[in-house]
């Protein structure tokens, strides 16, 4: 595994703006054009055998918890146990989620983190760098199928006589690419579709259900939007009642917590894609490790310490949550370039890796994404 400098396209703006990538450039940078990643066929095999085994142990984490009542230790409200409970017993479907992996190739790949609500970076993962590397490496390879893969999955969840709802915040350019482009899988898996912003869902007393701006009652809804969020929401207590099949479904409140990684180490200690980590910081003493809030996104509230010394830090407004304490994992750095590898999981199938680098120790919204392709 290695990081490769390449020739910047000279139209790769209007490239990349073709496929809706128009943020392309938030923050001043997002999309890295002049770099990629190469792997060898084997350090795939890899990836995807980790993301395979981590899908199956974190399934039987949910199973667990949710068995043992352990539904507070998320910090999830009493009032959504029931919710929760119910969906994982339905067997209501996934369509996605992506861990974030550190690996450079020579130690096995180590979870970070779950991101399984609301993962974002999922345009660029399927079909952004995947032109890029028809573009600029024609004969190479990508650990790519995350389109072929939503598409089938789509028709798994919503019938094709049904209306599906997507909703986000309209006004967020990258959510509302993103809901754009899951929208077109899902047109291509022959299902109509609604994109609304979150605001618009409308509930009815008398009719007891949701319904969007056209007063049609939402029964099938993808929402950019997290679960932790909409319990607290003015119309969430409403949430356990309604017949909405939500996508992502409620069980995934589980999985997107950061809680589950303590649970994880409980179930399975020293298994080798799995970190050591507690529910207080006493097992590390004197060694590195990273605090993070059971609640947080974009690399937010996070704290690398060096026995009692703070290494990296971020702000964020998740510091209220109560938190984990994970042993640092061996750095993957490339050209002074740290790197975390987002694995996709479709459905249930492992589906691609997109890959984020920076130069500061902690990987957040900042991040840059860079392509990658293998031989």
């Amino acid at each position: 595994m290695h990081r490769n400098r390449y020739k910047i396209r000279t139209d790769w703006d209007e490239r990349l703006e073709g496929l809706g990538f128009t943020f392309h450039s938030s923050g001043g940078c997002y999309w890295n054009e002049g770099a990629g990643y190469c792997l060898s066929r084997e350090e795939v095999d890899e990836l995807e055998s980790a993301s395979e085994e981590l899908h199956s142990l974190t399934y039987k984490a949910v199973g667990h918890v949710i068995e043992n009542g352990r539904l507070g230790e998320f910090g999830i409200p009493a009032s959504a146990w029931s919710l929760v409970t119910r969906s994982w017993y339905r067997g209501d479907r996934a369509l996605y989620g992506r861990f974030d992996l550190a690996y450079d190739g020579t130690s096995a790949p180590k979870l970070l983190e779950f991101n399984a609500d609301t993962p974002a970076s999922l345009l660029e993962s399927a079909v952004v760098q995947w032109q890029w590397m028809k573009d600029v490496t024609p004969f190479s390879n990508q650990f790519n199928s995350v389109h072929e893969k939503l598409v089938a999955r789509w028709g798994q969840i919503v019938p094709s006589d049904r209306l599906l709802h997507l909703a986000c915040f309209a006004d967020r350019e990258e959510d509302l690419r993103t809901v754009e482009y899951l929208a077109n899988t899902a047109i291509e898996a022959g299902i109509v579709t609604s994109i609304l912003d979150i605001s618009e869902i409308c509930w009815s007393d008398r009719e007891a259900a949701f319904f969007d701006p056209q007063e049609r009652p939402i029964q099938y809804l993808f929402k950019l939007y997290p679960w932790e969020w909409m319990l607290i929401d003015e119309f969430g207590e409403y949430l356990s009642s309604c017949n909405i099949n939500f996508v992502e479904p409620p069980w995934k409140m589980v999985l997107s917590n950061k809680a589950i990684l303590p649970v994880l180490w409980e179930l399975f200690p020293d298994h080798p894609n799995l970190l050591p980590t507690f529910w207080d910081p006493t097992p590390f003493r004197g060694e590195s490790f990273v605090e993070k809030p059971i609640i947080s996104r974009e690399g937010s509230n996070i704290t690398i310490m060096d026995g009692d010394e703070v290494v990296a830090t971020t702000g964020g407004s998740y510091g209220d949550y109560k938190k984990v304490y994970q042993l640092r994992a061996p750095t993957s750095s490339f050209d002074g370039h740290h790197i975390v590898i987002g694995s996709w999981i479709i459905g249930d199938e492992p589906a691609g890796i997109g890959i984020r680098e920076d130069t500061g120790l902690i990987t957040t919204n900042t991040s840059l994404f860079v392509p990658h392709s293998f031989n």
